[in-house]
């Protein structure tokens, strides 16, 4: 199958979340985001409440989860779910099929690329050097360096950044609250379905597209 577009792209700028949309990590955040209530003998969220805060900064998911706790609990939790994810550290995480390939092709194009993550910049950095993607991204918003998603903060730094108007930019996730940040912001939004949420969910936003494999978005590009 050809996913091959017009040389001419009406887009400058690329934005990539990363959890769930160039990483497959969903399993493991969830994973870690019930061991730490375990720790704490909380109630365990469900699977679908993990995924619901994945993209949102360490301190807002777990408000979202645990709204009723005091912030000393809640200061516990994030140091849990911190724990839990380094001592998985040397597990290699996948990235997506064609998510290298993808990005060397958008980079060809001369299409810049940046990233922007619910991740801590510690946490994003590490991965940019254990995938070798660092090499594709010009620029990288987290969410200890703006607002937490969906508050349009961290694409609006990044156009700012780049010089590059809304309207030749886009942004690429795989949740809610990627693509309403992409809404708020003025970028065009590309839904990923095999991440945090599927394809039915994505579509309440109104994207340009919903892509079921990474290599899709080019065509529409």
């Amino acid at each position: 199958m050809s996913y091959a577009s017009n040389s001419q792209s009406a887009y400058q700028l690329v934005v990539f979340d990363w959890d769930g949309t160039l990483m497959d990590s969903i399993g493991r955040i969830i994973d870690c985001l019930r061991d730490m209530s375990h720790d704490l003998d909380l109630e365990t969220p469900s699977e679908q409440a993990c995924r619901d805060v994945i993209g949102l900064s360490l301190s807002t998911a777990v408000n979202q989860l645990f709204p009723r706790v005091g912030s000393t609990t809640q200061e516990a939790l994030q140091m849990r779910y911190r724990h839990h994810f380094a001592r998985r550290a040397d597990e290699p995480l996948p990235l997506f099929a064609g998510v290298e390939q993808l990005l060397t092709e958008l980079q060809q194009r001369d299409i810049q690329l940046a990233v922007a993550t619910g991740k801590s910049r510690a946490g994003l950095d590490r991965m940019l050097a254990q995938t070798g993607l660092g090499r594709f991204f010009s620029h990288s918003r987290t969410a200890d360096e703006a607002q937490s998603k969906p508050h349009p903060d961290m694409l609006q730094q990044l156009l700012g950044v780049t010089g590059i108007a809304a309207k030749h930019s886009m942004m690429v996730g795989d949740s809610l609250l990627d693509l309403s940040m992409a809404n708020s912001a003025g970028l065009a939004a590309v839904g990923v379905s095999y991440g945090a949420h599927g394809e039915q969910k994505l579509l309440s936003c109104q994207p340009k597209a919903v892509i079921h494999q990474p290599l899709e978005l080019l065509a529409h590009i």
